[in-house]
């Protein structure tokens, strides 16, 4: 079942989602395989910072700015690839929430032009909901990814990031993480680079949204949909697309403290849905200014898109008591 999307001041939510009670998963039967990972960067504890205190979409919990503290740890350097993600499904034989459905959620553009009619989202229209769409049949059957190897996984579920990281020895990071991670020593920045707006013209830093969202896609950075994981410049972590290309999960549920009304309506029917950061390339200052560093979004468990994917943290073992 599609639900349809909440208002978030005069703007919709980023994303498409499914009724939270749609599958129940049973991830005890994950076999676990050790592997050599990817290349992980190892982040510095002490105090991190979450939060910030000029926030532009208060209504998802993005304020205020606080000070928490962070043991060290190891984070893939970039998202979680195709690649990687087949090795996964190979070595397991894994089925995923999309496949189980037999639907995902494809952004319009990504559809060939001749493909068959679909049905789109109510109130976001852009979002098509999409039988046989899944992880490797990205934009619907026929499709596949033999050009994508380098590209995230998407149609992923958080349920099946949290299978994938019980195979790869690994786990999804927290919101401190996350941020601490994103902000790559910098501090009170909204960047991973720093304070300067990515803009339509000449300065594409990260795999967002160029042009009139959503009737006008110029995709100036050089990208209709995701990019390769190691496209754009590191952080000073050495970590790649942390903001924009597609959303990342993270281990907590999505949560909005507030004794405001207004902000209790609009979360209201979000019970059990789980935190993603960092934007995606749908993102636009103008529609969805949510490739910040301290933007937030919720979704469903088992909702799976074109625009969401996961990297996994490590416990730095050195630290442990």
């Amino acid at each position: 079942m599609v639900q349809s999307q909440s208002k978030i001041g005069d703007r919709m939510c980023c994303s498409p989602e499914r009724s939270a009670q749609a599958l129940q998963r049973d991830l005890g039967t994950v076999e676990i395989v050790n592997e050599n990972c990817l290349d992980r960067c190892k982040i510095p504890g002490g105090s991190g910072l979450l939060g910030t205190n000029y926030p532009k979409i208060s209504i998802d919990g993005e304020q205020p700015l606080r000070s928490t503290k962070i043991t060290s740890f190891y984070m893939d350097t970039y998202a979680v690839t195709n690649q990687r993600f087949a090795q996964f499904i190979y070595d397991t034989g894994y089925v995923t929430d999309a496949e189980l459905l037999g639907d995902s959620f494809v952004f319009v553009e990504l559809l060939a032009e001749d493909a068959p009619p679909s049905q789109a989202v109510e109130t976001v229209p852009w979002w098509r909901v999409i039988r046989g769409a899944k992880w490797n049949e990205p934009f619907g059957p026929g499709s596949n990814i033999s050009k994508l190897s380098n590209h995230p996984v998407v149609h992923v579920s958080w349920n099946d990031a949290k299978a994938f990281a019980k195979w790869a020895g690994g786990r999804l990071p927290t919101e401190q993480e996350w941020e601490h991670a994103a902000r790559g020593g910098l501090g009170d920045v909204k960047f991973p680079w720093g304070d300067q707006e990515p803009n339509d013209t000449d300065f594409f830093p990260c795999n967002i949204w160029q042009g009139e969202f959503p009737k006008n896609n110029l995709f100036r950075d050089g990208y209709l949909g995701s990019a390769p994981v190691n496209a754009f410049a590191p952080n000073g972590y050495g970590l790649y697309n942390m903001i924009g290309n597609v959303w990342e999960y993270t281990s907590q549920p999505f949560k909005v403290r507030s004794l405001k009304k207004t902000v209790k309506r609009a979360h209201a029917e979000k019970h059990g849905y789980k935190l993603l950061k960092g934007g995606s390339f749908l993102c636009h200052a103008s529609y969805c200014y949510r490739y910040r560093i301290a933007a937030r979004m919720g979704n469903s468990a088992n909702s799976a898109t074109s625009h969401q994917g996961f990297r996994l943290v490590y416990d730095d073992i050195e630290n442990k008591s």
